[in-house]
């Protein structure tokens, strides 16, 4: 066959069924090249199908409007490679942004279809990128998001420029006159440039990294970010603990008969007045008249019954 007659017959299969022409499945490389041998339409074509689609929600005109267009998703999408995203990824969001453009589209707006549809392509590429970039959105206002994707290329100008005119300049930040340069360029705050500039320059860190391959945690903002005095379990257990100190205690020292409350809060709960303990049970053995072993044995007991006490309170 004769390269006019393969020619005639890739029209004549685009003319009758032009989804014939894109393989379902296949590398990114055979979409590539199917999608740019599908014919362009006229404009006499253009205007026919999108009227079609227009007036009588014709699925098939809508088809061969976005068809004839999906090779210029691959030419806008080339643009975004830099930003490190698969190109598959960036072509099937533009796909999307094609098909809402073709589903506004109004023929007698007096446009052709490719100058309306860029817009829509760019804008869907566009959320796609400022969503998967980074695992934190950077650009969330129109001049973030205006700088987002103008400042690395400005910045690379301008560092050309100085770079021809001084040959030791090698900052990776701009200097204070670029930023303003920038600033008015795009028409936003030089403040908004700075924060811009150090947003791309970082990274994204894990807040808890997973385990080195040695077994140990390696170090991450959580261990100085977390605030444990506020952990809900940590807030639990301190109200419990006041409310033993403090209730429970008293509730369990009630349930003591008064030689053995006495022992107890001589023994545990009374300070002298230089920081020392409570009375030692050879002491208390002098006051009750009785040996220090009895004492010891008065303590355990009462010890005993103020834990069920206090097991029962809690």
């Amino acid at each position: 066959m004769t390269s006019t007659s393969a020619n005639l017959a890739t029209t004549t299969v685009a003319s009758a069924n032009p989804w014939a022409l894109v393989p379902p499945l296949g590398n990114l490389d055979a979409y590539i090249t199917a999608v740019n041998r599908l014919p362009m339409l006229t404009v006499e074509e253009e205007q026919d199908y999108a009227r079609r689609l227009k007036n009588d929600s014709d699925l098939d005109a809508a088809g061969r409007l976005v068809m004839s267009h999906l090779r210029l998703v691959v030419a806008i999408s080339r643009q975004y490679l830099g930003y490190g995203l698969p190109h598959g990824d960036l072509i099937q969001e533009g796909n999307v942004g094609l098909m809402k453009a073709v589903k506004r589209f109004d023929p007698d707006q007096g446009v052709r279809l490719v100058s309306y549809a860029m817009h829509w392509i760019k804008a869907e590429i566009h959320e796609y990128i400022l969503k998967n970039w980074r695992m934190v959105k950077l650009a969330t206002t129109k001049a973030q998001r205006k700088l987002f994707f103008n400042l690395r290329s400005m910045k690379q100008g301008l560092k050309a420029d100085a770079a021809a005119l001084d040959e030791g300049t090698h900052r990776d930040t701009l200097s204070p006159n670029e930023i303003d340069t920038v600033a008015q360029k795009l028409n936003v705050k030089r403040e908004e440039v700075i924060e811009m500039e150090t947003r791309m320059s970082g990274g994204d860190v894990l807040l808890d990294p997973s385990p080195s391959d040695d077994g140990e945690n390696a170090f991450g903002p959580i261990a100085y970010l977390a605030d444990g005095s506020h952990e809900p379990t940590a807030m639990i257990e301190s109200r419990q603990r006041d409310a033993l100190a403090t209730d429970g205690i008293s509730l369990a020292l009630g349930g003591l008969d008064e030689r053995s409350r006495r022992i107890v809060e001589e023994r545990w709960l009374k300070v002298n007045d230089d920081g020392s303990g409570g009375m030692t049970l050879h002491e208390l053995a002098a006051v009750y008249g009785v040996s220090a072993e009895r004492i010891r044995q008065i303590e355990a007991a009462a010890m005993k019954k103020m834990k069920k006490t206090l097991a029962e309170y809690a």
